[in-house]
């Protein structure tokens, strides 16, 4: 925070002669005037006027250069002295009104923190201009990592800078900003500490989930109602806002779930599981026991990456016992490929529930899936192929 004081070289001048005082590089976030700490517009025509603060944000050693350059001295939020008896006035009316005293920072050093802009972040598919991040948070981007991308960016550039998700922000700020940033939780921080939640509903909403995994549990109620109704207590008993629920839901999600089920119904109500197997029989006719096993775990493979694995154990299990019969040899190292060949759910998102969890939370794509499931599929299809013969033999 620059003073201006009486005699500083700005007081009487305009903003904009300010920033030709400044060299060019005036990184103003606020101006304030009076007592009251009334905000200015930075307009290039405004006068500073004595006792105006000025709230910069730029390294140390350029804060020192500024200094000199306007004339006017820097002070922060602990030594300055009108904002010491603006703190203390602060606590003393909370105290007497019984009402939690504003928060201070103990450590005024500045601090380097990495912010991480996830899929709900505000700053995805934004700029930090457009946001306003740095003045919201009183901030200061130094510096931008686009991940995979690794585009070149120049420094004049971050303010205007698409984000997505992935992207690294190298911000400046003192402890109390950094702190403040993190009661985002929409925002992902990339520090050491961590303030731990500390609310009156807390005992609450835990009750409320231990409610609901004991009816589940129990068989009280199915775990869809319970989730349901738990949903609605939370929100009833304002553990959580409307909008926060929101926020848990993703269509995409919703829609590739919906895909699945009605494509599941779809295969055993046409009659196409049937198919299916006679297709299977007819092609792996005249081959060893070893490789039809193989190709029935790779065909399970891929109906539990497109339907639910339980769909694809319902399907795939009968055709199993049939291709067993068929060949006269025993089932239950079939059925045994059956139940490892619909666990090689790794490459698409609706193959299992916890590929749709982080598909919204880790703001993934399809292809992710596929890029890294597919090989991973292929790799546990061999171990399977290897080890289930040798301890289920024909």
């Amino acid at each position: 925070m620059l003073y201006v004081e009486p005699d500083s070289r700005i007081a009487g001048k305009s903003l904009q002669e300010a920033r030709k005082m400044a060299g060019g590089n005036l990184r103003l976030l606020d101006v304030q005037r009076g007592d009251g700490g009334v905000l200015l517009a930075r307009l290039p025509s405004l006068v500073f006027a004595p006792g105006d603060r000025l709230m910069v944000r730029d390294t140390p050693e350029r804060l020192k250069e500024l200094e000199s350059a306007l004339g006017a001295p820097l002070h922060d939020q602990e030594t300055d002295p009108e904002d010491a008896e603006a703190r203390k006035a602060e606590e003393a009316k909370a105290e007497a009104e019984g009402t939690p005293k504003p928060e201070r920072d103990e450590d005024a050093k500045q601090r380097l923190v990495e912010v991480v802009v996830t899929h709900d972040s505000p700053l995805n598919g934004s700029s930090v201009r457009r946001e306003r991040f740095g003045e919201e948070y009183g901030l200061f981007v130094l510096a931008i990592h686009r991940g995979q991308y690794r585009q070149e960016i120049r420094r004049g550039e971050l303010g205007d800078v698409v984000l997505g998700t992935g992207d690294v922000l190298l911000v400046q700020g003192s402890a109390g900003d950094i702190r403040r940033l993190k009661r985002n939780h929409a925002i992902l921080v990339l520090d050491s500490t961590v303030d731990l939640p500390d609310t009156e509903r807390a005992a609450l909403a835990l009750g409320i989930m231990a409610a609901v995994v004991a009816a589940a549990a129990t068989g009280l109620l199915p775990i869809s109602v319970a989730a349901l109704l738990g949903v609605a207590a939370m929100i009833a008993t304002g553990c959580l806002t409307w909008k926060e629920a929101g926020k848990g839901l993703s269509a995409q999600v919703i829609m590739i779930v919906v895909t699945s089920l009605a494509l599941g119904t779809a295969l055993t109500a046409t009659g196409a599981t049937g198919y299916i197997a006679d297709a299977f029989v007819a092609l792996t006719a005249g081959l060893s026991p070893s490789a039809i096993l193989g190709g029935l775990m790779l065909l399970m493979a891929l109906l539990t990456n497109i339907i639910s694995n339980n769909a694809a154990g319902i399907i795939g299990t009968p055709i199993a016992v049939g291709i067993a019969a068929k060949l006269g040899l025993a089932p239950e190292p079939f059925v045994v490929a059956i139940i490892a060949g619909v666990n090689l759910s790794f490459a698409t998102p609706m193959a299992y529930q916890t590929n749709l969890l982080v598909l919204h939370a880790g703001g993934y794509r399809f292809a992710d899936f596929v890029r890294v499931g597919v090989p991973l599929a292929l790799l546990m299809w061999a171990g399977s192929l290897y080890v289930i013969p040798r301890f289920f033999p024909f």
